[in-house]
């Protein structure tokens, strides 16, 4: 009888044990399902990004009006995040000056890319520190087309997206400029045109890495 009683004890304990170990699985799977957005299992573990970019509404007079795209790509939350950029509109007579490239805080286009914060910079790091500091590009016949590596991410509590990719009128000096600004932003000058980061599918990646992606790395 004695036997019986411990035995009936230690079912008890047991499904008592199975129950919560089924809820804290619940939770984990939960808790997961909350980091990871239904487009990582959709695309294998890969997250793309897109971001039309249009000249900004608060554009002066006399700057040029920049159009293009900018596409992201990154394969697990370890892995280095492709970025692929392609803008149209630079004047060609001054086509050697180098334009800066940065993801900023906000996806506000409220005031046009005026409202969209300074740099984004979660870990409080001077300039050109920053994850989404891309760094200059020179026009080629009024375009920029380039695929770079970067150190933001898309995925987990640090992904960008919703935030803003913007470019800049001027050269990013690289936190070499001796002033506040330069660790703030690299003194890169008015903000021409920006876009949003939103989650996008594989297909537009797809088709213009076929069509650019390999030539530019190979450059």
């Amino acid at each position: 009888m004695a036997t019986m009683r411990l035995y009936g004890s230690v079912s008890g304990l047991e499904t008592a044990l199975l129950v919560l170990l089924a809820g804290f699985q619940q939770c984990v799977l939960v808790h997961t399902d909350t980091l990871l957005p239904p487009e990582v299992s959709q695309h294998n573990g890969t997250l793309y990004g897109v971001c039309k970019v249009r000249p900004s509404s608060s554009l002066p007079d006399g700057l040029p009006k920049i159009y293009g795209q900018v596409l992201l790509k990154q394969d697990h939350p370890q892995g280095k995040l492709q970025v692929l950029l392609g803008f149209s509109g630079f004047p060609t007579e001054d086509s050697s000056e180098s334009r800066a490239v940065h993801i900023h805080q906000y996806g506000d286009l409220s005031r046009g890319c005026d409202s969209t914060g300074g740099h984004y910079n979660p870990y409080g790091v001077n300039h050109p520190n920053h994850p989404g500091d891309f760094g200059n590009f020179v026009p080629q016949q009024g375009k920029i087309s380039a695929l770079i590596e970067a150190d933001a991410t898309l995925f987990g509590g640090l992904s960008v997206f919703g935030r803003t990719v913007v470019i800049h009128e001027r050269i990013d000096d690289l936190g070499r400029g001796g002033d506040a600004g330069s660790l703030l932003h690299g003194n890169a000058g008015r903000r021409l045109a920006c876009c949003v980061i939103g989650i996008a599918s594989s297909s537009r990646w797809d088709i213009q890495y076929k069509r650019y992606g390999r030539q530019l790395r190979r450059n």
